[in-house]
């Protein structure tokens, strides 16, 4: 695990990195978008990079099938977490609609504060005995701001299929906030996926 952390803890950062410009992209003029998603896609190069690194390093490491397995599929899942928000800034990009409703920013901000107790997690899992209650409580965490994305998901749904007039503006807004919000998902089976690795080691 020592010589695994260092690549983890990076691909954390790049997802909170990501995460973080995926709220920017949201904030910002539509002037703006085009290169701010380019910023996002090389941070999702960077994070294909780190896993690659990931997988050589520890096929050189000793490690028990089982715990390979887990820390394998913890890797993945940031991975797949960013993959989620570099489409998601790309669909923006497409889409191009004509405003970005406080709902959508709220669910990219969601994505922002879970991918951050992502890598408030990494450091702990080097003990992950020892700091098993600091690792379960940010999992919790993520799991709840996951629920949270999914009222606001609910609610904005039910708002624009009842208040937008133009059909094709609806269909944008609807097709953003499915992303936005399988972005809460992806980050949330990263928590999952810890969970399964930590009951590896406590049980």
């Amino acid at each position: 695990m020592e010589k695994l952390k260092p690549t983890l803890v990076r691909q954390a950062d790049v997802l909170c990195e990501g995460a973080s410009l995926l709220c920017v992209i949201n904030d910002a003029e539509a002037a703006s978008w085009k290169s701010i998603f380019t910023e996002i896609r090389a941070k999702e190069h960077l994070g294909d990079a780190l896993l690659t690194e990931f997988r050589e390093i520890s096929a050189k490491c000793y490690l028990q099938p089982g715990v390979r397995r887990e820390l394998s599929a913890v890797a993945m899942a940031i991975d797949d977490a960013m993959d989620v928000i570099k489409d998601s800034a790309n669909a923006l990009t497409i889409y191009s609609p004509s405003k970005i409703d406080e709902p959508l920013k709220n669910l990219v901000r969601i994505v922002h504060e879970q991918a951050l107790a992502i890598a408030a997690i990494i450091p702990h899992m080097e003990r992950i005995k020892g700091d098993a209650t600091e690792i379960i409580h940010q999992a919790d965490r993520i799991t709840e701001l996951e629920r949270d994305a999914d009222e606001v998901y609910e609610q904005y749904i039910g708002y624009i299929f009842a208040n937008e007039p133009d059909l094709r503006e609806m269909t944008k807004y609807k097709n953003l906030a499915e992303l936005y919000e399988k972005a809460t998902d992806s980050c949330k089976h990263v928590a999952d996926c810890v969970r399964i690795l930590l009951m590896r080691f406590v049980h």
